[in-house]
């Protein structure tokens, strides 16, 4: 085998499912002018198990997607370790790299900015499988990328069209087809349904979970949308100012949040009961986020949480378990958070 691929997925075995990407205190840093440093991802510990949905929620500039983006190599880290199909990609050069982007494969949020516009469909889906000298002649490649066409709900014949003469849900198809093109073990979701209408989001969520249950794919779904995500993931992650915060089970992190981000994050999800959206107890933040720039001593999430107290200012919280399979990087995890919910 050579070293410059990462392998395929081996036979299941027996047992828990085994991790097929690891970031380890990863950091992305970008210069900022004056010798400062954006801290887009700032220490970030993540496992995605094979066959799974890990969600990544957060808001808009918590590195969602440098984090994705870091995952495939997108992005170069400036510290910390990226490990993928047991491999340690952290330093692959870009030839290196050809072989992670096969197994790795990514969708955007906006497919009209990611195909295209020169290029028919059936060029844009073909293009891994040229890049990674799949289907060989270019008889085999039109029926291949028929059959991914086919795959995701779209007609062949679609094939022959530009992206501009495609619905948007449509576009985004043809993105999740040219994914697929390199038969990859992990999809990194990058709000792949945010800017579709609310029909649309639903179908290409439907079409996400029959591809992964019928090709056996592992997704990391990156969204803001906290519907969404509770319905895609398995597992989730949530992030804020470059850190993860808390993670768990939907089941978990729905019903009993640890952190006071994630239950201010979820109180703002609207109930379509109408009574039980009166009852509800808002959890209104203060402030804005703070720059990643100079992110705030010990507690990041200190400076807007309204259970803030001194020492939140001189610790940094580690993650810790508060239930069997969920953690929160907080040092009154769920204390704080029923002191919010009650309004103290």
């Amino acid at each position: 085998m050579s070293t410059d691929t990462v392998p395929a997925a081996p036979t299941p075995q027996a047992g828990p499912p085994e991790p097929l990407a690891e970031l380890d205190d990863l950091r992305v840093w970008f210069p900022a002018g004056g010798g400062a440093q954006v801290r887009a991802v700032d220490g970030v510990s993540l496992t995605v198990r094979r066959g799974e949905t890990l969600g990544l929620v957060g808001e808009s500039g918590s590195g969602k997607s440098t984090t994705g983006l870091a995952l495939l190599r997108l992005v170069d880290p400036t510290s910390g370790r990226v490990r993928v199909g047991g491999r340690d990609v952290t330093r692959w050069s870009r030839r290196r790299l050809r072989g992670l982007r096969r197994r790795v494969a990514m969708v955007f949020q906006d497919p009209q900015a990611s195909l295209d516009p020169r290029r028919t469909i059936g060029a844009s889906v073909a293009e891994p499988l040229v890049v990674h000298r799949l289907a060989g002649s270019a008889q085999a490649r039109g029926r291949r990328v028929a059959e991914l066409l086919e795959l995701v709900g779209l007609r062949p014949d679609l094939a022959g069209r530009h992206p501009h003469e495609l619905s948007g849900g449509q576009r985004q198809r043809v993105g999740i087809a040219r994914a697929l093109a390199g038969e990859p073990d992990l999809i990194v979701l990058d709000e792949p349904v945010a800017s579709l209408d609310l029909s649309v989001q639903a179908q290409i969520m439907n079409l996400l979970r029959a591809l992964q249950r019928d090709l056996g794919l592992t997704y990391l779904f990156i969204a803001h949308d906290l519907a969404a995500v509770e319905h895609m993931s398995d597992r989730i992650a949530v992030m804020y100012l470059g850190r993860i915060v808390e993670t768990g089970t939907p089941a978990q992190l729905y019903r009993q949040p640890a952190h006071p981000y994630t239950a201010a994050l979820l109180s703002a999800v609207p109930v379509a009961d109408p009574k039980v959206e009166r009852r509800r107890r808002r959890i209104i933040l203060r402030g804005d986020v703070p720059s990643p720039v100079d992110p705030p001593a010990g507690c990041r999430f200190r400076t807007r949480c309204p259970q803030a107290l001194p020492d939140c200012a001189e610790v940094d919280p580690a993650l810790v378990e508060v239930a069997l399979g969920q953690r929160a990087a907080c040092l009154y995890a769920g204390e704080a958070v029923r002191a919010m919910r009650d309004g103290a």
